[in-house]
């Protein structure tokens, strides 16, 4: 009895003991994987911290990028965009030297003497520049042809990113083609004018719609202009032109606007009489439309556009009038 007693605690005592080498085992074991989990977590979290390091960095670097590029941007002058502007190899013909090109009564690139000359700022998809043009351009192109102003177009494409294909640089590039390229001033006008014409210009933003080479040579055909020059209105040839007219316009002290939000800023568009600017902000102040704005300030009446021999009062020299 005594000896079988013995058998079954020694039995006992080896199934504590295994069951306590097994729990010990297991505990190794949860502990071991505890230890690698806690050695992956301090891996990803060096990681992400690293990760969030970078990114910081990225932005950070970005940033003082662009502050750079605008603080370097700043330094650059009137004089000097207008001297790249000048170094460009590929140029429209008969534009001037600031990127205008002048119409008359005696054509494209001549002027009239004892005109004042009346000056556009243009970009192509610009929701003011089309509702400027749709007052005034039946009247532009009458006192063109009366001899009445000296007109110079200046189309920039400082709005590209409102379009989703560089709308302003294609239309902008095609109007400083169809101007070195077809000597009827007439076809130019109005084609301009067709760019702005409500039932074609794009909304800009998320209000535009893809509008192809086709669609903008057809208002450049149904305005006069020959197909063969109409076909290759768009080979990009001025791009890098309208580039630097672009830098340059942006830079010129006197295209600034002088009152209103805008001030001290280049906007578009902008028009100017006899060098002089016009303020559509004043115009706004006075309850003036655009057009009778224009008018009044080179000293012409409404009955008179277009009338041969009734010149502007300001001739080509003189100050715009006061408003009032």
């Amino acid at each position: 009895m005594a000896n079988n007693n013995g058998k079954k605690g020694a039995k006992q005592q080896r199934a504590q003991s295994n069951r306590k080498a097994r729990e010990e085992a297991a505990a190794r074991a949860r502990e071991e994987q505890l230890a690698r989990e806690r050695k992956q977590q301090t891996i990803i979290g060096a990681a992400v911290v690293a990760m969030v390091v970078a990114l910081i960095a990225l932005i950070v670097g970005i940033i003082v990028y662009q502050s750079h590029k605008k603080a370097e941007e700043a330094k650059i002058t009137s004089s000097q965009t207008y001297a790249t502007l000048q170094k460009v190899k590929t140029k429209p013909a008969k534009a001037d030297d600031k990127g205008g090109f002048l119409i008359s009564k005696n054509g494209i690139a001549k002027s009239v003497s004892g005109a004042p000359t009346v000056e556009i700022y243009m970009d192509p998809i610009c929701p003011g520049c089309g509702s400027l043009h749709r007052q005034i351009d039946d009247d532009l192109q009458k006192m063109v042809n009366a001899g009445q102003i000296n007109l110079v177009y200046h189309s920039a494409s400082f709005l590209d990113g409102s379009s989703t294909d560089k709308y302003s640089t294609r239309a902008s590039g095609a109007v400083a083609y169809i101007a070195s390229h077809d000597n009827d001033k007439d076809h130019l006008m109005r084609f301009v004018a067709n760019l702005y014409s409500e039932d074609f210009q794009p909304g800009e933003a998320s209000d535009y719609k893809p509008t192809s080479n086709d669609q903008i040579k057809a208002q450049a055909i149904k305005a006069g202009v020959p197909k063969n020059v109409a076909d290759k209105a768009f080979d990009g040839r001025y791009t890098a032109w309208l580039d630097a007219v672009d830098n340059y316009t942006m830079k010129r002290n006197d295209l600034l606007n002088t009152d209103g939000q805008l001030k001290g800023q280049m906007s578009t568009p902008t028009v100017t009489i006899n060098g002089k600017l016009l303020s559509m902000n004043r115009l706004s102040e006075l309850n003036l439309t655009q057009k009778t704005g224009l008018l009044k300030s080179i000293g012409l009446k409404p009955s008179d556009v277009g009338h041969a021999g009734v010149m502007p009062k300001i001739g080509e020299k003189g100050k715009p009038i006061d408003l009032g």
